[in-house]
Parts: structure tokens; C-alpha cells; sequence
């Protein structure tokens, strides 16, 4: 493997540092705005430690990572003149408050010297969801199921004993897929649900969950396992850091339209955004409401269609909006079905990607039984406004998707989490034909279409990413994560060299070359980096790719930038 540590900042000759839209050429002999070792009594030097710093006053915050020998550097285009805060992401360390002030055309140089976590308590704190489950034992993905909505430090340091744990897991079980701590929507029929018995799995969950907490106890049953910090290539990039203008903004998907902004759908509240990366500059758009009385608000996909709009599929809603960023003013809701008896159906997926071809938009009813009126795939006619519910034989298998996504001839393509099927529905005849999915794998949960017509999706409970030909109609690629619990929620390839994915619970970003099959893997600043769907910034042809994620629990975004291929 190639050395390439002499990007961090050791290399005497100019290097290219890939931006959003636009390539800058830094010279890092003279242009370290901040640079330092990060050691500790420990180790010594300490490589892969995130060293962060943020402008006092500012919403933007800029990632480096040190290298093999200790040194970070942040190259000179990243950081104005100003005093910043310093922190440090090393699990089982910690760094003391520190600041640095960086003058105008001058080079500071901070050291910085961690000290190690000795108390559990306080290393605990530290653990990512995805440490928690290796932590807690061979049946740690259990917990996996909490993390839709909050991250594992609330049941790992609970005290809770097994009845009133199943108690909570049956009240956690009525709650809508985008709630979360501060907005906990429930089902519109949670009083019903709520006076019936115990099912057996709120029992079996809440009895496993008191056997790993502090139930009884002072400290947690099991060893405290880390997951070593990045070596090597993977110290190898910039992160940037976005705070968002609501605290309680939680970005699910992510956009970019034709001038570089950054458009993210709510999960939880009534809002889309836009992000001016050059700037930090927030703004909100709020969505008028289809169902109020307690329906859960918050939305899930958000894209662009080829004249510039924006698409937000409105959840619990059960609502399709279009957008106009011009106006700044919703040009229509489509609203697919009554919300009379509509009990758990909700629009989230849309793919408006093929509407130049023959002027249709897709996007997916979801529900969890089977038999719900609308439940499945839609078809609009914008210009019409025409809906059309796609229907299937009754002894199809089901095919009500969890994503669905467009190919170049606007061919609709359905997947959804543990479906054994991968499926597609003609634009034309609205025929529907299925793909069994490889024996090794267990279904796609979200994925994104290339320019080749081949479908990349992430295989989120079998920790893989999967590739699909459409045009062979084969399965032709299946890469296993390295790491436990990474779970890829999707999957984009850059059209060039590169796949990306995340997940929910690892805190780390994939970036796969399918070619070689070499797997990078870059550890975000911030702790349970909640991020669903990944969005890639593919640049320009000779520029490596990046990539965007939201914390869906954090209220920001941030841009991830690799140095080197």
C-alpha cells in the first residue's frame, strides 16, 4: 500500500484539495493556518485522533485527523483569522477546554497532549451505538432496534428492571418512524394498541435490555469494547461541520441543486432547508400541514427534478410536495389517498429523476399490513396531476416498497428492508417483474441508480452493499462490510471510481472501490452520527468525489472530503 501521509501537511510540493464545486491548489509549505502532535502518555504519538476546530461565534466546524507520526494540520483555504475552539474525538481519551487564536498570513502550531479515560463511567459515555452492541455480546444487535430514533446511552444507562422494560419497548413500539426524544410522535391508534396485552416481543426485548443496563447493578455486566481509531488512508481527509438554524432539526436526505446549495428534508418537524455551504447561511421552509390533531409531522426524501423543484415525500402527511426554490413557495401537495381510516400509510419515497422522459414523478405509499388502501407504488402526471396506483396480481409476492428509484427510461425499481425480492414496474404497461436477491444477502433498504443503469443499494441488516445490472438483469456485485454493525442504509456510486454508504450505528463512512474491492473507512466527529440517506458530490472528472450525511438526532450537516484515492 502507497504511503501517502505527506498529504496531512508533510510534502514540500502543492497538493489539490477537492471543495464543493471548485478545486483550490494549497501549498502546505506555506499555507498550515494550524498545525500541532497529538500525543498522549500512553501511546505517544496518536494516530487517527479527529481534531476539531470552530470559529467562537461560528456554526461551521472543520475536521483534520492526525496522522501515523501525531500530526494534523488544517490546510490554509479552511480557517480564517480568529480564535477557535479546539476538541478531540478519541474514544478512551479526553482533552481539556482549549483555544487557540490564528492570526491573519501566520501559521500556528498547537500541541496537544490527551489524557486517558480511566473511569468507566465516563468511557462509556464515549461508546458509539455500534460499540455498545459489540460490547454488550453475541446478541447485542438486539439493542439495534433503538436507534431509530435515539442512541443506545438512553437504555444502556437505564435502571429499569424487565416489566418495566417491556412496558417502555411497548410504547417505543407506537411511536412513528420519525420520532425521536424531543418530537415523539405516536400512531394514530396508539390508546387502542397501547391497552392491549404485552406481545411477546415487547417482553423478550425489555427482559434482554435489563440484562445489559444497570438494572441491580453499579456498573454494566460486560467489558467496554473500542474500535480502533483510523490508520493510515483513512486519516486521510477533511471534514466539514454544519450546524443547522433549529436545534431540533433532524436532516434525513439531502439535494443539491444547480447552484451548489444544499437542500435536506425533516424527519420530525414541518420544514425543509437549504444549506449555502460557502456561507453556513440556514434557511427553513415550513410545510403546511395535511393531517394536524397530533400527526406526526417531519418528512423523508427530498430531491430535485430536472426544472430545478424540490420533491419532499411529507410521511405521516401522506402528502407529496413540490417545492419552487425560486418563489420559495409550495407549488403543489398530492395527496394520494383519504387520510380517513389511512391508520400507519405514509409517503416517503420519491424519484421525480425520469420526469423529462415522459413527464411522470414515482413515489411509494408505505404501510405495514398488507390490505391498506393506497399501500404500494404511485405514478403522477405532473403536468396533468393525474395519480395512478400501480396494481399487481393477487398471488404476487408483495411489493410495497421501502425505496424506489428510477432508471434512465423512467422504469420504476422497488426494494425494501429483508424483501428476499428486488423489483421493477415498467413505465409503459405497468407490468411488474421480480428478482430473487443472492442467498448471502438480505434485501436492499436504499439505493441510487448510476449512469449505467446499474442500481447500488445498501444491504442494511446483512451489513453489505449490493450492486444490480438492470440492463442484465443480474446481480453483479456484493461487497460484506469489515466492520460489525456498520449496516449501510444506501448506497451511491460516483459514476468514476467509488461507492459511498453509512449507516445508523457505526459512526463511519464507507467509501468502496468495486475494482479492487478496497474499503475505506472514515470515522465522523460527533458521537452516534445518526445519518440515513448519503448523498454524493461527484465534481468534476478528474476531482475525487466527496460525500454529505445529516445527523438525523444532531441537527447538522456535514461534507466529507477524502486527500487521496
Amino acid at each position: 500500500m502507497i504511503n501517502r501521509t505527506p498529504l496531512l501537511g508533510l510534502a514540500v510540493t502543492a497538493v489539490s484539495v477537492v471543495l464543493l464545486g471548485l478545486t483550490a491548489i494549497v501549498n502546505p509549505a506555506i499555507a498550515e493556518t494550524l498545525t500541532g502532535t497529538v500525543s498522549s502518555q500512553k501511546e505517544g504519538s496518536m494516530e487517527g485522533v479527529l481534531v476539531n476546530a470552530k470559529k467562537q461565534g461560528s456554526t461551521i466546524m472543520v475536521t483534520v485527523v492526525s496522522n501515523a507520526q501525531g500530526k494534523y494540520t488544517f490546510p490554509g483555504d479552511r480557517l480564517s483569522a480568529g480564535s477557535y475552539d479546539i476538541t478531540v474525538r478519541a474514544v478512551g481519551y479526553k482533552n481539556p477546554a482549549t483555544k487557540v487564536d490564528i492570526s491573519a498570513g501566520k501559521n500556528a502550531t498547537l500541541d496537544l497532549k490527551l489524557d486517558e479515560v480511566t473511569d468507566k463511567m465516563e468511557l462509556a459515555r464515549q461508546l458509539s451505538n455500534a460499540e455498545w452492541m459489540i460490547s454488550a455480546g453475541k446478541d447485542g444487535g438486539k439493542l439495534g432496534t433503538c436507534v431509530s430514533c435515539h442512541t443506545l446511552q438512553l437504555p444502556m444507562f437505564s435502571k429499569h428492571n424487565a416489566e418495566a422494560l417491556a412496558k417502555v419497548v411497548q410504547r417505543m413500539d407506537y411511536h412513528t418512524n420519525n420520532s425521536s426524544p424531543t418530537h415523539p410522535w405516536f400512531d394514530e391508534d396508539v390508546a387502542v394498541q397501547l391497552a392491549k396485552p404485552l406481545a411477546e416481543s415487547h417482553i423478550s426485548l425489555g427482559t434482554y435490555i435489563a440484562t445489559v443496563n444497570l438494572n441491580g447493578r453499579d456498573t454494566w455486566p460486560f467489558e467496554l469494547k473500542t474500535q480502533p481509531r483510523p490508520k493510515g488512508e483513512d486519516t486521510q481527509v477533511i471534514y466539514t461541520t454544519y450546524d443547522l438554524a433549529r436545534p431540533d432539526a433532524a436532516p434525513h436526505d439531502i439535494a443539491f441543486d444547480a447552484d451548489g446549495n444544499v437542500w435536506y428534508s425533516d424527519f420530525t418537524t414541518q420544514y425543509i432547508g437549504k444549506l449555502d455551504p460557502k456561507t453556513g447561511k440556514v434557511k427553513d421552509y415550513e410545510i403546511p400541514l395535511h393531517r394536524a390533531n397530533g400527526i406526526a409531522q417531519g418528512g423523508l426524501q427530498i430531491d430535485i427534478d430536472p426544472e430545478g423543484k424540490v420533491w419532499f415525500g411529507n410521511m405521516e402527511q401522506i402528502q407529496v410536495v413540490r417545492f419552487d426554490p425560486v418563489t420559495e413557495k409550495v407549488m403543489n401537495m398530492y395527496r394520494p389517498i383519504p387520510v380517513e381510516g389511512a391508520g400507519d400509510a405514509r409517503t416517503t419515497m420519491i424519484d421525480p429523476s425520469g420526469m423529462g422522459v415522459d413527464g411522470n414523478v414515482w413515489f411509494n405509499v408505505a404501510a405495514a399490513e398488507e390490505g391498506v388502501k393506497g399501500r404500494g407504488a404511485w405514478r403522477l402526471h405532473v403536468a396533468s396531476g393525474k395519480l395512478t396506483q400501480v396494481t399487481y396480481p393477487k398471488d404476487s409476492l408483495d411489493a410495497m416498497a421501502y425505496d424506489v428509484v428510477a432508471d434512465s427510461s423512467n422504469n420504476l425499481w422497488g426494494m425494501r428492508i429483508n424483501s428476499p425480492y428486488l423489483w421493477t414496474t415498467d413505465a409503459k404497461e405497468l407490468q411488474t417483474e421480480f428478482f430473487p436477491v443472492p442467498e448471502d444477502r438480505t434485501g436492499c433498504r436504499r439505493g441510487h441508480m448510476d449512469n449505467q443503469n446499474r442500481l447500488w443499494c445498501g444491504d442494511y441488516a446483512g451489513n453489505g452493499i449490493v450492486m444490480f445490472n438492470t440492463k442484465t438483469r443480474k446481480f453483479e456485485g456484493n461487497w460484506t462490510m469489515p466492520m460489525m454493525y456498520t449496516k449501510p442504509y444506501a448506497a451511491h456510486y460516483d459514476d468514476k471510481s467509488y461507492v459511498w454508504a453509512g449507516g445508523m450505528e457505526s459512526d463511519l463512512v464507507i467509501r468502496l472501490n468495486p475494482q479492487s474491492g478496497k474499503i475505506n473507512q472514515f470515522l465522523v466527529p460527533g458521537l452516534s452520527y445518526n445519518m440515513r440517506h448519503v448523498q454524493v458530490w461527484k465534481g468534476k472528472p478528474d476531482e475525487l468525489s466527496s460525500l454529505w450525511i445529516g445527523d438525523n438526532n444532531g441537527a447538522k450537516l456535514t461534507h466529507i472530503e477524502p486527500l487521496a484515492p
